[in-house]
């Protein structure tokens, strides 16, 4: 099972590209997509080659100090209806909440806030767990979210804390001149901002531009909803909700916002059903646990929802006729 949700190529990256002095077709050429990409009427890319585009990006450029550049350029010229929904924003709360319902519009993310008695949490995840994210993609996140606050609020923003699974690099100060604090290496990408920085009024506010385009990224975000099939939102969905433990189709059912037996209605009508999808799900985590982790298989089989070790190695047995420690073994080689 492979899923096949994609993610619109925001307009702005031809002209921030270029306002860079990036050639666009080089970028293109490096990442083997189209060499007419930028200038389709609508660009839409799944997980892989969105991915590939921001390595290539930072390949091309090859800077260490680039995800700096990047992270403070975006600003409203670059149009991106996101974008400007968050500019519109009351505060930095509210904006981080608009950029959350919105931002599986632009990419394989997710970005969550959670406020605490002097904090806010802005937490950014990436939801497809088979594939690293680039560390441009991921540097560039945690400073935009910086830069947002200090754009719309014109003030000097100092996040108490910078969370990130990219290495920042060692031999410049940079980052942390910019940050007003050094970044720390975690498991987790997460600005943390003051309570009240994360209420410092937007200087950019508007509301009634926000009611103007909620319902363009109301419309564009169902139509990313639709477009794959009921076997796909699951497959995606799994892929999502396994690593927290979850696996049951009641779940699954109501993060994709339908009855459980219309699921399993549109999955027979498909041609699969719940079960066949989840052992596909399981099996693609476990080979992707096996290939880039040192993960005991007990450890696996609790981050794939079994209810203990030995039904995880039956039933890889079963969907591989080999052993976990065999397919390490031969990944190794």
């Amino acid at each position: 099972m492979t899923t096949t949700k994609t993610f619109l190529l925001d307009n702005a990256w031809r002209l921030v590209l270029v306002d860079l002095g990036i050639d666009p077709a080089s970028v293109l050429k490096r990442a083997s997509l189209p060499a007419d990409l930028f200038v389709r009427g609508d660009i839409r890319l799944p997980p892989g080659d969105f991915f590939r585009l921001w390595d290539s990006v930072a390949a091309e450029v090859n800077d260490p100090l680039f995800p700096l550049t990047l992270g403070q350029l975006i600003s409203v010229e670059h149009f991106s209806p996101p974008l400007f929904a968050a500019f519109c924003s009351s505060n930095m709360n509210q904006a981080v909440q608009r950029l959350g319902q919105y931002k599986a519009i632009i990419g394989p993310m997710r970005l969550s806030l959670e406020r605490q008695q002097d904090t806010s949490h802005i937490s950014i995840e990436f939801l497809n767990v088979m594939e690293t994210p680039p560390d441009l993609l991921v540097m560039f996140e945690l400073i935009f979210q910086v830069h947002l606050a200090r754009l719309a609020t014109r003030e000097r923003i100092r996040p108490v804390r910078v969370i990130s699974t990219a290495a920042f690099p060692t031999s410049t100060d940079a980052y942390r001149e910019y940050f007003g604090v050094q970044p720390e290496q975690g498991d987790t990408n997460a600005v943390v901002l003051s309570r009240i920085d994360a209420e410092r009024p937007f200087l950019t506010a508007n509301e009634s531009m926000w009611n103007f385009f909620e319902p363009e990224l109301r419309r564009r975000l169902s139509e990313l909803n639709e477009e794959a099939s009921m076997s796909e939102r699951v497959g995606s969905v799994l892929l999502e909700m396994l690593p927290g433990g979850h696996s049951s189709i009641g779940e699954v059912s109501r993060q994709l916002r339908v009855s459980t037996r219309t699921l399993q209605r549109r999955l027979k009508s498909e041609g699969t059903n719940f079960q066949s999808l989840l052992n596909e799900s399981r099996e693609q985590l476990a080979r992707h646990y096996l290939k880039h982790s040192s993960l005991s298989g007990a450890e696996i089989s609790f981050l794939l929802g079994f209810d203990e070790p030995n039904s995880f190695f039956r039933a890889f047995q079963n969907w591989t006729g080999q052993t976990p420690e065999r397919v390490r073994a031969a990944y190794q080689h």
